[in-house]
């Protein structure tokens, strides 16, 4: 196999496991083009499972959110921590790292919406 299809395997895997990493699940539900050249706008259902953090992360875009059940809390990079719950929303600029907590007894989920770079992946852990 050649080093660059091994290259690409690897980069793939690291991507999914990034995107379920611990008990953060998210499933995307569309991708689409938008009006801006080279970017693209991911849907996705997103849980996060009671009392687990998603860990110090951040988007090659801007994440738009709505929060359909459960509570939780959101520290954004240079912000105060925030008190989330169900029928809330929230956006956090592109490369802003931040965090999601959920706090409550039930899995937080919510409806993501992010205008990425297109080819990037959807999240990148932060140092």
């Amino acid at each position: 196999m050649k080093l660059t299809k091994v290259i690409l395997i690897v980069m793939l895997a690291a991507g999914t496991a990034l995107a379920q990493t611990g008990t953060i699940r998210r499933t995307v539900i569309q991708k689409a083009d938008v009006s801006i050249p080279g970017r693209e706008a991911v849907v996705a259902k997103v849980e996060l499972d009671a009392g687990v953090a998603a860990g110090r992360h951040s988007h090659p875009g801007d994440e738009i959110a709505y929060i359909l059940e459960g509570e939780g809390e959101l520290r954004i990079e240079g912000e105060d921590p925030r008190r989330v719950k169900a029928g809330e929303s929230y956006v956090i600029p592109a490369g802003t790292i931040h965090d999601a907590i959920n706090t409550g007894s039930v899995p937080l989920k919510l409806v993501g919406v992010y205008v990425v770079d297109k080819g990037k992946p959807l999240a990148t852990l932060a140092k």
